[in-house]
């Protein structure tokens, strides 16, 4: 039915497609070589270079009426300052950032005003050393730090939690527009005074100081979007191209002292996508076959111990996503001692999908046949790669899924100096996401459980196959409406509405301390976040058939020929089309609705809500130890949680009443931070701290299915005793203690080299654990059935638990050289490089329901590269870049009742811009520019672990999305 989806990738470009990490390693290493060799040219670097580095970091940290404190926001204020131009422009303001923070950081800031480096800020973060990205539906969406899932992330903009569109914590930074973010810092050590910290870094996006920039600024940039898979689902009004727009306009009044910038985003963009999925492989004759092992039929015209797929689907989807932000800030500084900032964001998100395709099953239990059945050799078996198939029952399902979202975020921040080393600071900040979707999907098929024969030819390995049915698919004197697989209903719709809030206070005070220490900072946080789930679901029946005991499988009726749209294009898969019509009005005219909330539909109705008070200190160090200076920070966080769900329990598919739970528990975060200054441009960075992480929303909450039953056999025989399923809101977070080393060594402009080692320490972790002394009486569940009043409250549950832990270990190379530095003849080239290799363990009882249990944690790739080249000079620019992720284990989910895991394999992106930027005359603040995103058309790959019926595994392909290339001209104006 539905097909799952998960991120994943592949491909390269010339010259690196052999192996992209050697390549990322050598140049990490050859401008490590480098700054050896360029080591004189050090005093040229920074503009600041007689300054010490604890006056650099007493600069950056001092406040004023109009420079904030860093601490305040929790964030490296020198991104706000877009004062430099253009890709090393980014480049040095982003190395300034991270050379001068006391923290250990990776940092991003835009190339001007309205324009960050790539097209999403999921893509420009994914190129810093240690993360990843995730692509949902084409498009970087998510981010892991050091390997961890996107869970594991806090995300802030301007210092500030927010609310998220997904049903657990992970932003989807697809929603903020990459036109209105000025820059953000990722922390992969934890500070005292940042607010929302996660447990594998923050990252604290940042929008613009318009009392930062020296005088009034306006600009405007607009592009036009071809995407090249063209157009698969004809009449539904998704294209190919699309285009992105955005105005900023930033200005100050009375002297410098009040400034405003106004920013306006959109995106409409389409996205078609080609999926295919192979449902699951077996042999099916044979010593090794099901019929010997587990007692099925026959397969006639199979060989004997071939493995062959057993089932699949093809769908052509067509996205559109239509996206409007706008963001405003206001800022005040009338004198040197007060500092006021509004910070105003709200976008939208539309998204329409249309999902259609062919699928089918073709194993021994469906009665089918084979004929001509041509394999190629292979390990364990042969795999079978071209026949005929006959006794095919094609069922077609068309899909439509319509999004609406909608963020808020809003933040008052007040700053007093009085003079005497005291200030003060207060903050209220409110976040919202809104999510309301709406689904629908319809079964089509042979009339009567028809069937056909199908020809095919299938790889392999990984790739699109040729399918040849012997009836036409887009003929609707051919095809009805009809449950043509037996499925017990004939099509399903779905309202999701979801809303997520948090509202916070903060305040905090700094005054100058003596002896190692500069200043000490103290403050609190109150937050209040509450995420509200509602699921409603139907099924749909064909108008003059019944439903339920009265329902026949077998009813058809022709399709509308009114509501007919033009045939969805499967020809990369050999089937030239299928039938495409209007969903919602088919369901309108030729269905009727019953409400049918199942078991894992009632599971999504909750609510889950956590009041969280934070208290902390943070002592900024600045000393020296012998000769050599040293600054950073120490300090502590305590985070008191209270934590509490509202949700339903239920018996199967059967609503019982409402539950509610929860826990109050509290954690000691201490933190440290040092940074001494080797030499000039030189630095070794140590951080030591504990952190923690809420567990998943979805794993809080309460809801779960629970009965009583009548024990017939065992130890327990006669007994009636409770046992049931369900969340957990009595979890507690993930805690981890970890240790990070690094050392730095900057040179000329925008050049550095980086080595950086870490250590995390996983105090625990969160997986489903059966408790065999659960008492169903005092969690408030109710028994309803009433002629089984139980034995004994106490039961057993199976539930996310806090268990053992295990431990993450990475290495980290990263830099950036101007050719320039090299040779005369490379000026206005560059290059900048990282690679990361990260190592972890769990206890195998942690993922121990998991047949073949990967020994790593979910989500963890060990090798992470990333590559671009660079030039930049006469007004032209060009980058070209790579980026790599190794395979990674994907969660576990049930193939037809058979508990398997994905592995999402290894894959590459290759992105291209080029830029002329009219320098001079009347063109002067025109800029011309042409992107290509996924330039070689990767594909998205993801693998099964099949175990045969006679026990042993084989790795085959299932999943294979390919999206196209994404084409953006455009042109950019700046007064």
């Amino acid at each position: 039915m539905s097909g799952r989806k998960s991120p994943r990738k592949t491909v390269s470009f010339t010259g690196l497609q052999r192996n992209p990490l050697m390549a990322a390693c050598a140049l990490a290493l050859m401008i490590n070589l480098v700054a050896v060799g360029v080591k004189a040219q050090d005093t040229q670097v920074q503009p600041d270079a007689k300054a010490s580095p604890r006056q650099n970091s007493a600069q950056a940290d001092k406040p004023s009426a109009k420079t904030p404190k860093a601490s305040e926001q929790g964030s490296v204020h020198s991104l706000d300052k877009v004062v430099v131009t253009g890709i090393r422009g980014s480049i040095e303001a982003a190395l300034k950032a991270k050379r001068d923070s006391n923290d250990i950081v990776e940092a991003i800031s835009a190339e001007d005003i309205g324009k960050l480096p790539d097209a999403s800020i999921a893509e420009s973060l994914s190129r810093l050393s240690g993360l990843a990205t995730q692509r949902v539906d084409g498009r970087a969406n998510v981010i892991s730090i050091r390997g961890f899932s996107p869970d594991f992330t806090g995300t802030t903009l301007n210092g500030r939690e927010q609310a998220t569109i997904g049903e657990n914590r992970g932003v989807e930074y697809d929603q903020y527009p990459s036109e209105l973010i000025s820059g953000a810092v990722v922390y992969k050590t934890p500070d005292a005074s940042v607010v929302g910290q996660g447990l594998s870094g923050t990252v604290d996006l940042h929008t613009i100081r318009p009392l930062d920039m020296p005088k009034r600024a306006i600009a405007a940039n607009l592009r036009g979007e071809l995407t090249t898979n063209g157009v698969l689902n004809p009449g539904t009004g998704v294209g190919d191209s699309g285009h992105r727009a955005s105005f900023s306009y930033i200005d100050q009044f009375f002297d410098h002292t009040l400034g405003l910038a106004i920013g306006l985003a959109q995106l409409d963009s389409p996205i078609q996508e080609k999926q295919y999925q192979s449902w699951w492989w077996s042999v099916d004759n044979g010593p090794a076959g099901i019929n010997r092992n587990w007692g099925g039929p026959h397969t006639p015209g199979m060989p004997d111990n071939v493995i062959s797929q057993e089932g699949m689907q093809l769908r052509a989807q067509s996205e559109n996503q239509l996206r409007n932000g706008l963001m405003t800030v206001l800022e005040w500084a009338p004198g040197d001692h007060y500092h006021s900032t509004l910070d105003l964001y709200y976008s939208t998100f539309n998204e329409r999908k249309y999902k259609n395709g062919a699928q089918w099953s073709s194993s021994p239990y469906n009665n089918v046949s084979y004929s001509g059945v041509g394999v190629t050799p292979a390990l364990p078996y042969p795999i079978v790669t071209s026949g005929t198939v006959t006794g095919i029952q094609p069922i077609l399902q068309n899909e439509y899924t319509k999004e609406h979202d909608k963020l808020f975020a809003a933040g008052w921040n007040n700053q007093y100096d009085f003079g005497n080393g005291w200030t003060a600071m207060a903050d209220l900040s409110y976040s919202s996401a809104k999510k309301d979707l709406h689904d629908a999907y319809l079964f089509s098929g042979l009339p009567s459980s028809g069937t056909t024969s199908v020809q095919f030819n299938s790889p392999v390995g990984n790739g699109y196959p040729d399918f040849a049915p012997g009836v036409n698919l887009a003929d609707p004197s051919v095809i009805r409406f009809t449950d043509p697989d037996n499925y017990g209903y004939d099509g399903r719709e779905e309202f999701d509405r979801q809303n997520d809030h948090i509202r916070a206070v903060r305040l905090e005070v700094s005054h100058p301390v003596g002896w190692i220490f500069s200043d000490v900072t103290l403050g609190v946080n109150y937050s209040d976040r509450k995420k509200t789930k509602q699921a409603d679901v139907f099924f749909a029946w064909l108008n003059g058939n019944g439903s339920g005991s009265i329902y026949h499988p077998g009813f058809g009726a022709p399709i509308d020929p009114s509501l007919l749209y033009g045939p969805t294009s499967l020809d990369y898969g050999g089937i030239p089309g299928i039938l495409d019509y209007n969903v919602l009005d088919a369901l309108q005219e030729q269905f009727y609705l019953t409400q049918r909330n199942g078991q894992s539909d009632w599971s999504r109705n909750y609510t889950v809500e956590e009041k969280v008070p934070v208290g902390y200190v943070k002592f900024n160090i600045d000393t020296q130890l012998g000769d050599v200076p040293l600054r950073g920070n120490v300090g502590v966080q305590y985070v008191h949680t209270d934590q509490s769900s509202r949700a339903f329990q239920t018996d199967g598919n059967t609503l019982v009443g409402g539950l509610t739970g929860g826990i109050k528990y509290h954690n000691v975060l201490p933190s440290l931070n040092l940074v001494a200054q080797l030499s000039e441009g030189q630095f070794l960075r140590f951080g030591f701290a504990k952190t923690m992480a809420r567990g998943r929303i979805d794993d809080e909450k309460v809801a779960s299915s629970a009965s009583v039953a009548l024990v017939t056999n065992g130890p327990g025989a006669g007994q009636v005793l409770w046992s049931g399923s369900g969340g957990n809101p009595q979890l507690k977070p993930y805690v981890a203690v970890g240790t990070d080393l690094s050392w730095e060594k900057y040179f000329g402009k925008s050049s550095y080299v980086a080595v950086a080692v870490f250590n995390k320490n996983l105090l625990n972790y969160i997986y489903d654990k059966t408790v065999l002394d659960f008492d169903f009486a005092k969690a408030g569940y109710v028994n309803d059935n009433p002629s089984l009043p139980p034995t004994s409250n106490i039961g057993s549950f199976t539930r996310p638990q806090n268990g053992t832990g295990g431990k993450m270990r990475g290495l980290e190379l990263s830099g950036a050289l101007e050719g320039g530095l090299a040779t005369p003849a490379l000026d206005g080239f560059g290059i900048q490089a990282n690679f990361s290799l990260t190592n972890s363990t769990l206890p195998v009882s942690a993922v121990s329901s998991i047949p073949g249990s990967p020994s790593t944690l979910p989500g963890l790739s060990r090798k992470v590269a990333n590559l671009a080249l660079y030039y930049e000079k006469y007004g032209w620019s060009a980058r070209i870049a790579e980026r790599y992720r190794s395979s990674f284990t994907g969660e576990a989910v049930a193939l037809f009742d058979q508990l398997g895991y994905d592995k999402i394999l290894a894959n590459k992106q290759t992105d291209l811009q080029l830029e002329y930027d009219f320098p001079e005359g009347r063109w002067n603040g025109l800029s011309v520019l042409l992107q290509v995103y996924n330039l070689t058309d990767s594909a998205d790959i993801t693998q099964q672990i099949s175990k045969l019926p006679n026990n042993v595994s084989v790795a085959r392909p299932l999943d294979y999305v390919t999206w196209g290339r994404t084409i953006m001209f455009g042109v950019n104006y700046k007064l």
